[in-house]
């Protein structure tokens, strides 16, 4: 298989973020190692696909808005590969590690969080989102906690009308990295689940209150997919 990724240009720029030489070394070696280790790993694994009732009928939506836990990156950056999805990464070296990771697999990075740069990158999806494209979250990063939703997809939803879609990729007794998020990597020739919600649509005219409202709609559906999918996955 030819994994090579169409050329893709990043949604911000790799200048506005400095690091020391040494940490440049540093992103550059996790960058190759983590995508040798997707393509030897992630090919191996045996995937199903489940959709909640609501949910998209082919399992994919474009545009939209998806979400999902940040343990579940490394499976995550494989099964949604070469669809030039644009996904917010934090300004941080973790975040930096990870953007240049996945633009090696078809995907761009926009850069900020919920933390810093936050109006710039939400400004820089929007952007993506009216070219017809799709934009991804790492809901609960880029520091956790974990499990806790960040809000900002809800606000992008209501301002571009494109629906939010939760999934999430549950693993049969994966590696766990001993890191706030428990990140998961694939044992080879094991199984892997993927869940998908059902689609959120928040009204253009939505107040606070039901932004907050489906903000928890969100948080519900990460959670019920989520347990449903590591009830499941060994079946």
């Amino acid at each position: 298989m030819n994994d090579a990724a169409p050329a893709v240009a990043p949604e911000t720029s790799r200048e506005d973020v400095a690091f020391t030489r040494r940490q440049r070394f540093v992103i550059w070696l996790a960058t190759w190692m983590g995508a040798l280790a997707i393509r030897v790993l992630a090919p191996t694994l045996r995937w199903s696909v489940s959709v909640e009732e609501g949910g998209p009928e082919s399992g994919n939506l474009r545009p939209a808005i998806y979400v999902f836990w940040h343990r579940c990156v490394f499976v995550a950056t494989w099964h949604f590969r070469r669809r030039q999805i644009a996904v917010m990464t934090s300004r941080s070296f973790d975040g930096e590690c990870i953007a240049r990771l996945i633009e090696k697999f078809g995907y761009s990075a926009v850069r900020g969080s919920s933390s810093r740069g936050a109006v710039r990158a939400l400004l820089g999806m929007h952007r993506v989102i009216e070219d017809g494209r799709t934009v991804a979250f790492t809901i609960d990063g880029p520091r956790g906690p974990r499990y806790v939703a960040k809000p900002g997809p809800v606000l992008l939803a209501r301002n571009t009308q494109v629906p939010v879609l939760c999934f999430h990729i549950a693993l049969q007794d994966p590696w766990i990295l001993p890191s706030w998020d428990s990140f998961m990597v694939p044992k080879p020739f094991s199984r892997a689940l993927v869940r998908i919600g059902r689609l959120i649509h928040v009204p253009q005219d939505a107040d606070s209150a039901a932004l907050e409202h489906y903000h928890q709609e969100m948080q519900a559906t990460l959670d019920r997919i989520r347990i449903f999918a590591e009830e499941n996955v060994r079946h």
